[in-house]
């Protein structure tokens, strides 16, 4: 990606995250990045266009902070470990991330009303369960794909709430523990 290309992206990112769907206009995104106007219109000619990159870069972000979230657990997977890997992670996309958290919601949102958006959407949690559900099954699940996007849907909603209604003693981890756990006993009582 061209730095000016990014750069734009990453006001459109900011103008979302602030203000949202509404008002993320090129003209808008010109001004958040501090560049020449039309500068967001050469890149993406359209406002559908413009989505689909920055749906593109939130991928790429995102794609980045997972792939510390992978670093911290390599080897043996444990849940106590999981939880709070991933909820270090949802720390920090609801406290130095909160736009992008933000962003991304106000993009999904979007997404429901456009079909390319959804496609796009469908093919970057393809993405995410091909090599993420490989934690579930370290962790003995045995539909790892389906107990990946219910742990997933959690930490969406603690997102959201947290993003909304924002609470100092806002703790994830043990949130993810908890549902972890119950899903681990759930397993443990499958018939052999």
């Amino acid at each position: 990606m061209t730095g000016r290309r990014e750069q734009v992206l990453d006001a459109a990112i900011r103008v979302l995250g602030t203000q949202g769907t509404r008002q993320l206009t090129h003209r808008a995104v010109d001004a958040e990045a501090g560049v020449p106007s039309g500068t967001a219109s050469n890149h993406f000619r359209t406002r559908d266009a413009l989505l689909a990159g920055v749906l593109e870069r939130l991928r790429e972000l995102e794609t980045r902070s997972w792939e510390r979230v992978a670093a911290e657990l390599t080897g043996a997977v444990e849940i106590d470990v999981f939880a709070d890997v991933v909820g270090e992670l949802a720390l920090e996309l609801t406290g130095p991330a909160r736009v992008v958290t933000l962003a991304r919601h106000a993009l999904l949102a979007e997404a429901a009303f456009h079909g390319g958006l959804r496609e796009q959407v469908a093919v970057q949690q393809g993405r995410i369960e091909s090599w993420a559900a490989d934690w579930f099954r370290a962790l003995g699940s045995p539909h790892p794909e389906r107990d990946l996007w219910t742990v997933l849907s959690l930490l969406d909603g603690l997102l959201a709430h947290q993003c909304l209604s924002p609470d100092p003693a806002f703790d994830p981890a043990s949130a993810i523990r908890a549902l972890l756990r119950g899903l681990h006993e759930s397993w443990t009582r499958l018939p052999q």
